[in-house]
């Protein structure tokens, strides 16, 4: 008698094949991806919005103060007669670029000081991480604060970049990266400190190896899921520092519209027009709680132990 038996040999599945998967089967995760891609989508068409419209964001057009939705002003228009919706889109556009720019900012700084720290170890690690400490110890948006009001033109800085409409965009990004690389530093320094006495780092310290390539070949490659996770936690915190800081006037100074400074804008008119208010303020949340449910399933998906 023959017994036939048909197996079925699956070709071995990536590690990043594995990852999606893992993020996919995150329902909230794959919501809010989805979420911040038309977000962002819808605000690097902000333009050609407002063309198909026919509206001008910055034009002020006193007879059409306080409209309400329409088809030519979707969402209203707001006490100086400018389009809503529009100025949201262009909002949104600075707020995610300082949240990115700045989040890969301060992480580069934070990942040297940590690598360098955990690698280095001794007398380096000790003042590195007391330095850390310090910065860490300070209260975070007063301290933004005071970097945001610093005067420019007393730096040396060229008058025709200090002229320049980008440079309060530019300012907050660093202000904020100067402040906001502790845990990152913290995150990459422990990382580090675990990976370097493994087998691989010391055999290839005993052949030779320099502590530069040692770093770039084997430390960065092997603490990058770490990384990869707090930096998408941070994308998030930093949108709420920019909010703050615009709402709080040290942020992108108006005309240019960020959520923060168009919620500034509006909280006198709470009473008389609360959707100013509530636009912003509802996109702020949307989009802050969308980054760290991104940044949860990133988690996930990086944890070789999830079964979710």
């Amino acid at each position: 008698m023959t017994v036939a038996t048909n197996l079925t040999l699956e070709a071995p599945q990536s590690i990043w094949n594995a990852r999606w998967n893992r993020f996919r089967r995150h329902r909230l995760a794959m919501t809010a991806t989805i979420f911040l891609i038309l977000l962002a989508i819808a605000c690097a068409a902000a333009d050609l919005i407002a063309n198909a419209l026919g509206v001008d964001p910055s034009a002020v057009d006193l007879f059409e103060r306080f409209s309400p939705p329409s088809s030519k002003h979707l969402l209203g228009t707001d006490e100086i007669g400018r389009d809503v919706l529009v100025r949201l889109l262009h909002g949104g556009r600075i707020s995610l670029m300082v949240g990115l720019l700045a989040t890969a900012l301060g992480g580069a700084f934070g990942v040297l000081i940590g690598v360098v720290s955990g690698f280095l170890e001794g007398r380096t690690d000790a003042f590195l991480m007391r330095f850390t400490d310090c910065v860490l110890s300070l209260p975070i948006i007063p301290l933004l604060i005071v970097l945001g009001a610093v005067d420019l033109s007393k730096l040396g800085l060229p008058q025709a970049w200090l002229n320049s409409p980008s440079v309060s965009f530019w300012r907050i990004v660093v202000v904020i990266a100067l402040v906001d690389w502790t845990a990152i530093a913290r995150i990459s320094r422990a990382a580090t400190l675990s990976v370097k006495h493994r087998d691989f780092v010391q055999a290839a310290r005993a052949s030779g190896a320099t502590r530069l390539y040692n770093i770039t070949a084997h430390i960065l490659p092997n603490i990058a899921t770490p990384l990869i996770v707090a930096g998408a936690l941070t994308v998030g915190r930093v949108i709420l520092f920019e909010s703050t800081l615009s709402f709080l006037g040290f942020g992108v100074v108006p005309p240019t519209p960020t959520w923060g400074n168009m919620l500034t804008n509006a909280q006198e008119l709470v009473t008389s027009a609360p959707a100013l208010a509530i636009y912003p303020g509802v996109l702020i949340l949307l989009t802050v709680v969308a980054v760290n449910l991104v940044g949860d399933g990133v988690r996930v998906a990086f944890d070789p132990r999830s079964d979710s």
